[in-house]
Formats: structure tokens, sequence, C-alpha cells
């Protein structure tokens, strides 16, 4: 499970089967260190491996809203030619709190609260720099047209920034947004930013 050979493997054989996707979930924190789900590559470092070796495979990352940055994301859908999926979690313990310098994970609704600002940022971010922007014109030596620029000044109850990303709008606009969230909260965020739902029920009623 460390071997990337092993996830090459995998992904060409699932894009030759025909699959939209291969999706890695993902976990910032250790639960057992004695069980295989101890320990999980970064699927990002990951997914950007594998695009070297497919080529219409969809990638799709698990990454949460309360431990991350918007420019890795961005970075892997420029890598892959614009296949880049996101799952899009809150995480859920205190131990995943204290490996970033948090005491205590924050509680359930607020995490949504927080996802839903910021997708909003990352959106904004992604939005600043856009890419019919870049003119790269080696003769003038201009590297971007300036006027289409959009500095994403969002400020919001967690979230806040003034910034320019420093990396072009993802080449599909916005990777592919993915949800999972089966709480009140979670199913609300799901509709507002979901393109894809992930569900586990334990009956036809309950789906």
């Amino acid at each position: 499970m460390f071997d990337i050979d092993w996830y090459k493997r995998i992904a060409q054989t699932a894009e030759k089967g025909k699959f939209d996707m291969i999706f890695f979930a993902d976990l910032l924190h250790l639960i057992y260190p004695s069980r295989a789900a101890a320990g999980m590559l970064d699927p990002v470092s990951l997914l950007s491996a594998l695009s070297m070796v497919t080529d219409k495979i969809g990638l799709t990352a698990t990454l949460s809203t309360t431990y991350n940055e918007p420019r890795r994301l961005s970075t892997l859908d420029h890598i892959s030619g614009g296949r880049t999926g996101w799952n899009i979690v809150t995480s859920q313990v205190d131990t995943e709190a204290r490996n970033f310098g948090r005491d205590k994970h924050p509680e359930h609704g607020t995490r949504y609260e927080m996802a839903q600002e910021f997708v909003d940022v990352v959106t904004a971010l992604w939005d600043s720099w856009p890419q019919n922007s870049l003119v790269m014109n080696r003769a003038s030596g201009t590297f971007v047209d300036e006027s289409k620029l959009r500095v994403a000044d969002y400020k919001g109850k967690w979230y806040s920034t003034q910034g320019l990303l420093n990396v072009p709008s993802p080449p599909q606009g916005y990777p592919v947004f993915i949800q999972a969230g089966s709480s009140d909260p979670g199913q609300d965020f799901a509709a507002k930013v979901g393109e894809v739902i992930f569900t586990a029920q334990t009956s036809l009623a309950a789906a």
C-alpha cells in the first residue's frame, strides 16, 4: 500500500475498464498502528503521480475543509489536465485537531458552517486568476493581463483572504465537487455544493 506501482496498476486497470474516476479516501490522524488503515499516502501527491500514467480517468482526492489550503487541488488539476475531483469532508475527531495545533475539533454543526465558508473562500481564490488573464508574451514581456485579475476580498466568520492565488484557476474552472454528508447539516451542504453524492445506507427506505 506504499508502493506506487500497485496504485499505478489499479489506476490503469480502472481506466482500461472505462471507469469514470478513481477515488482515494484520507484520514489526518493515526487510528490503530496495528491496522492497515493506520497508514495512508497523501492523496494529492499520489494522484499527481497517477496523472502521469493515465489519460482520461478522473482523479478524486479526499481533502478536509477544516485543515487545508486551496492551492493543492488547483495544482493537481493543472498537472492532470483538468481531471480532478474533490471529496469534501470536515474531519471528525480531536486527534486530527491536535495534529494541526488545536486542542479540540469543532463540533458537528460548526464544521459544516466552516465547510461552506471554506468552499466560498477556495472558489473565490480560484476565480481570482482566470485562465484568460494569462498572456505570456515574451516579445512584450507581458505575463498576465492585470485588468482581468480579481482580488478575493473575503471575510467570513471562520476564514478570510484578500489574496490572489499564486496559480491560475483550474483548467476545468473548479474540480468536481463530491460530498457524502448523511446528517441533516451534511445533506444541506451536499445539496448546495455537491455534483456527486456518496451515501452508504442500510435500507432502501433510508437511502
